[in-house]
């Protein structure tokens, strides 16, 4: 029987060597020759996002199509861009049951040249090999897929209950897969719950007994909770001791949940160093502080890359609280709007996500070094036996 010690270890090993995986286009896109100078560059940074677990499926498949566009018909560019459609997207094993999303949008990838190509999936669950033997297949030679789906075209080929049909807007479609089904009347019985939140919040406007009711609604639905901070505000004129937990309720209107910022199992910060990944030292870029976080993002001049692929890691691998989400993007609008490439980007970074004073040289030494940035068991604390 393998040690917890040994386990644990393997799982971290793991983990980030499959966190990695969504980078292997992007080198691709970044060195295509053609189109405007820094085009390749910007489409490349954009396309980390697209492959993140919590991407949309078709986001790929319409990054694909922007860089036949954009970058030229070349070989180079359609190399890339096959890359972006066969490309396996991010997911987390141990969340939602591992679903594999496939984009069910039959108007996508728009390109001729890139229809009838499959994506791969997660090897967990393309346990005999079949899905990533269809990819490979049609990168090569692509299937017939005249007004079908990508979904429809593994459909087709009977790998249907391997994965689940997405369509562009984010809801998943009616697919065969048992989890596909469950996953869409799931996010239907959500979509209801919450219009009975707004429903209540009007008709209980006057009345303090649904109160500890509008407060929850607050948490999950940021539309329900100015309706109810205004339904509440109703009641409390006529009642003086429910005033603080309106002031509250004000106090936290604009983040997407009133409890305490978790980032989970990262620490989000950032560093700014020379020479990293074998970079001349004079040439600095920027960097994700934690390795789990980090994953297999790559160091890169534009800190806007670096700031949304961290934002993104936290719902992929941290299971960070919504709250810390909420801090996260406001620091990178903060970095976007600064316009700042240098140390003070980082520090900037860092004291918006309340890690003031981080990312500084120790930092980017002991990234350089590989060093884990917490303890392992705490970083894979899902694989420890029990």
């Amino acid at each position: 029987m393998l040690s917890k010690s040994l386990l644990i270890s393997l799982c971290v090993s793991r983990a980030l060597a499959r966190f990695g995986q969504e980078q292997v286009p992007i080198a691709a896109i970044q060195k295509v020759q053609a189109g405007d100078p820094g085009v390749a560059s910007t489409i490349a940074g954009a396309a980390i996002s697209d492959i993140l677990g919590a991407a949309n499926s078709c986001a790929k498949l319409q990054r694909a199509d922007e860089i036949m566009t954009k970058l030229g018909g070349g070989a180079d560019a359609l190399a890339a861009a096959i890359g972006m459609v066969t490309a396996e997207k991010n997911t987390n094993p141990f969340v939602g049951g591992n679903v594999q999303n496939v984009c069910a949008d039959a108007s996508l990838p728009a390109t001729p040249e890139l229809r009838g190509i499959t994506p791969l999936i997660d090897p967990d669950v393309d346990v005999d090999g079949k899905v990533a033997a269809l990819s490979k297949s049609s990168a090569a030679s692509p299937l017939a897929a005249d007004g079908l789906s990508v979904f429809e075209v593994m459909q087709q080929a009977g790998l249907a209950d391997l994965v689940v049909a997405q369509d562009a807007a984010g809801g998943a479609g009616q697919g065969t897969a048992g989890n596909g089904t469950a996953a869409g009347s799931s996010g239907n019985a959500n979509n209801s719950g919450n219009n009975n939140n707004n429903g209540n919040s009007k008709g209980n406007s006057n009345n303090s007994g649904n109160g500890n009711n509008n407060s929850n609604s607050n948490t999950n639905n940021n539309g329900n909770a100015n309706s109810n901070t205004n339904a509440n505000s109703n009641t409390n004129s006529n009642n003086n001791g429910n005033s603080n937990t309106n002031s509250n309720s004000d106090t936290n209107s604009t983040s997407t949940s009133t409890t305490t910022a978790d980032f989970g199992l990262c620490t989000p910060t950032i560093f700014f160093a020379g020479g990293l990944n074998s970079r001349p030292a004079t040439e600095f870029t920027f960097q994700i502080t934690d390795p789990l976080a980090r994953g297999g993002q790559q160091e890169a001049l534009n800190p806007n890359i670096i700031t949304n692929a961290l934002c993104n890691q936290l719902t992929n691998v941290c299971n960070a609280n919504d709250a810390a989400k909420q801090i996260c993007a406001d620091a990178k609008a903060k970095v976007a709007a600064a316009g700042t490439r240098d140390q003070s980007t980082a520090d900037l970074f860092n004291a918006a996500v309340g890690f003031a004073g981080a990312g500084g040289s120790a930092s980017a030494r002991r990234a350089r070094r590989g060093l884990m940035g917490r303890d392992a068991k705490e970083a894979c604390q899902i694989c420890e036996a029990e």
